[in-house]
């Protein structure tokens, strides 16, 4: 589908984004300095719509995008999916969702970071489904979509006030995205698609930072295997992301911390890259070590030398147990924030 089309599919939404806005957005512009401390909310509109209700401290009710900013959070991270369905906690997320939680959250002094997972629902290590309407789709075919999806929606922000600081390049893909043609088995396809992604992401704004993202952070050994395959196979990127999640690892942090900051410095010196943990999350059941564990994982990436370590994103703080059945979310059942969140205001 050429870009045109895509971009026309969305005109509707773009009179809806721009009669809804009060004043240009531009005013509400995100000055893009300093550490990046985020919180991936995908599930926010969703448990809005379901009647979910938050709550301060105090017990007075609060939009949960204030909540997270009154203890320290500036970044909302939001992934988007192709064609997703309805369901409550593998849908949404949709293009047009996306746009707007981008603009409701810049419009509170909330810096954006896009996260492509060129999938109608969840992509990760596990599982990178290719969109229903791609699956017939050709190698050739599959460039084309990567490009004008990307391309498509980053235009769908830019016409409504939003230039996201950085855009992930695919979601958790230590073994590649869009299988089986964009396996890591066949690299050098891979580096075609994940270049795609980031010559739109350029064409869009050169200054946004494109993101490639793997899981297991404190893993060396995998991080340099698959930045080494992307060197050698002229993969462009800004930026190397990483999930942090102890709780999966089966160990306490204090078991994996150095290994995460050890990695986190050899990224930022082997490749000379910036480094980022866009996904990190604790048991909400454990809200001292959560903290702890959070405080840690902030001073690893401050440590890295030359301030190439840009920041920390919890994901999906918000996803109290009741509504998501998330072990690692960061709410209280009573609907209030975790005071694990607070080690983002303290730190």
């Amino acid at each position: 589908m050429k870009k045109a089309t895509l971009i026309s599919l969305f005109s509707a939404l773009l009179v809806l984004v721009s009669c809804s806005t009060s004043k240009d957005t531009s005013d509400s512009k995100v000055e893009q300095t300093g550490f990046a401390k985020g919180a991936d909310v995908g599930w926010l509109p969703q448990m809005e719509a379901t009647g979910y209700k938050f709550y301060d401290t105090d017990g007075s009710q609060k939009d949960c995008l204030q909540l997270l900013k009154d203890r320290g959070i500036n970044t909302i991270r939001l992934r988007v999916w192709v064609n997703p369905s309805n369901d409550k906690a593998s849908g949404h997320c949709s293009p047009e969702e996306t746009v707007v939680m981008a603009v409701r959250a810049q419009k509170l002094g909330m810096r954006i970071m896009i996260d492509f997972h060129y999938s109608d629902s969840w992509a990760d290590p596990a599982k990178q489904n290719k969109p229903a309407a791609w699956a017939a789709h050709s190698f050739q075919d599959l460039l084309t979509d990567v490009y004008n999806h990307t391309y498509a929606v980053l235009t769908l922000l830019k016409n409504a006030g939003v230039t996201p600081e950085w855009v992930q390049v695919g979601n958790e893909i230590p073994g590649g995205m869009l299988w089986p043609e964009g396996s890591t088995d066949n690299f050098a396809q891979l580096a075609q698609l994940l270049n795609k992604g980031y010559d739109a992401v350029k064409a869009i704004d050169s200054k946004i930072k494109v993101i490639v993202h793997l899981d297991e952070g404190n893993k060396n050994e995998k991080f340099r295997w698959f930045f080494d395959k992307a060197t050698a196979n002229n993969v462009k990127y800004d930026v190397i992301g990483m999930s942090y999640y102890p709780y999966w690892l089966k160990s306490d942090y204090k078991a994996s911390i150095a290994d995460l900051e050890n990695n986190l410095k050899d990224m930022a010196s082997r490749y000379n890259k910036e480094v980022m943990v866009v996904e990190v999350g604790g048991d909400y059941t454990l809200v001292e070590n959560t903290r702890d564990m959070l405080t840690a994982t902030i001073k690893a990436v401050k440590n890295v030398p030359n301030n190439k370590g840009l920041g920390v994103i919890y994901w999906e703080p918000e996803g109290e147990k009741s509504w998501s059945n998330y072990q690692l979310n960061a709410w209280l059942s009573n609907g209030k924030p975790s005071p694990a969140l607070d080690s983002f205001k303290e730190n």
